[in-house]
């Protein structure tokens, strides 16, 4: 598949700062691609590099297969959604979706159909003649994400559109944000610091730390098979737990915690080898169980409703994932059950996975 977005080895340098490097990316025309990690990582870098707002250092950045690194941004034709909605208080809706057209000079009676038809997929389309300050914190978004539709680019980029929203109000647009990129069919890129956003919105996550991609690829895939420590813990909720180990002769591994005994895994190992052993929260069972038995006591319990998190006593803490109607609380002495193929396992000095 072609790439409408492609970046070869494309570096940037703050003076002797080198925030993004060697980055080698191909976004496919109409996919969703979430730049995902933790702040300063350079996220919003690469995409304020795609949009032309910071220049390259080094590499080659295409767009329909074209050279664009000297090209301002004006000429990339592309559109970007902050989280600040920067809408104009004094101009209505139909306004504010239509300024960029009315800076080209596109006729009044057109610019008003181009509203009606902008508004009708964001759902604003009663609301043409309110002024910002009349609409929720979701409408405004809506408004700012209509104006960058409206010009038609050859893609979107967003920064963080949802962060100033409520907890209640970003699980609603993160679908909103999807069915509109659905329905339109246009390339989005799309920066955030919130992995659950990454994994429910994109078909391709990319994860950034300190400036390099770390790993890119499926959502499930980056769950389901991290290439290092750094992507497993960052990639799923709660967070994965991370136990010290020792492989054994007949290549089982002793984890290093109280109550644990040797553990099978899918991987080989020398004997003698140290490791990291990775466990997910939601992937620990209570009960004995096909796999291997950890006996663990309660240190804290969390209840959320749906889902409660348990936390055992001693070090490393372990963390456990169970229905919310559990009745454990701290004190309680239970045995954990993991199946061999939910382990991960990883160096620990390159963090890198070990495979099979």
């Amino acid at each position: 598949m072609t790439a409408q977005i492609a970046l070869e080895n494309v570096q940037k340098h703050y003076g002797t700062f080198h925030a993004l490097k060697d980055i080698d990316l191909a976004i496919p025309k109409g996919q969703f691609v979430a730049l995902v990690g933790p702040s300063g990582c350079g996220k919003s870098t690469l995409l304020r590099s795609i949009a032309g707002l910071e220049s390259i250092s080094g590499g080659v950045l295409k767009i329909d297969g074209a050279v664009v690194n000297d090209l301002p941004p004006r000429k990339r034709d592309l559109a970007m959604v902050f989280q600040s909605y920067a809408l104009y208080p004094h101009m209505s809706v139909q306004d504010n979706l239509t300024y960029a057209l009315r800076l080209k000079r596109v006729p009044k009676a057109e610019r008003a159909k181009q509203a009606e038809k902008v508004a009708a997929i964001i759902g604003l389309e009663d609301l043409l003649d309110r002024k910002p300050r009349e609409l929720s914190g979701g409408q405004r978004q809506r408004v700012a994400m209509g104006r960058a539709i409206i010009r038609e680019p050859k893609a979107f980029l967003f920064d963080e559109p949802l962060s100033n929203l409520d907890a209640a109000l970003r699980v609603r647009m993160r679908k909103e944000v999807r069915a509109l990129h659905d329905r339109i069919g246009a390339t989005s890129v799309y920066v955030t610091h919130d992995q659950i956003e990454a994994m429910t919105m994109a078909d391709h996550v990319v994860v950034l730390q300190a400036g390099v991609i770390e790993q890119q690829g499926a959502p499930m895939e980056l769950y389901d098979r991290p290439a290092n420590r750094f992507v497993a813990g960052f990639i799923g909720s709660p967070a994965m737990n991370f136990v010290p180990g020792v492989f054994a002769e007949d290549g089982t591994v002793r984890l290093e915690m109280p109550g644990a005994p040797e553990i099978t895994v899918e991987t080989p190992g020398r004997s003698g080898q140290a490791v990291i052993v990775g466990m997910r929260p939601e992937h620990l069972a209570i009960g004995e169980a096909a796999g291997s038995t950890i006996r663990a006591e309660i240190d804290a319990v969390e209840q959320t409703g749906s889902s409660c998190y348990l936390f055992t006593a001693g070090d490393p803490e372990v963390l456990i994932t169970t229905d919310g109607t559990t009745a454990i609380k701290a004190g309680d002495r239970i045995e954990l059950s993991i199946a061999p193929g939910q382990v991960h396992l990883f160096d620990p000095e390159s963090g890198l996975a070990l495979r099979g």
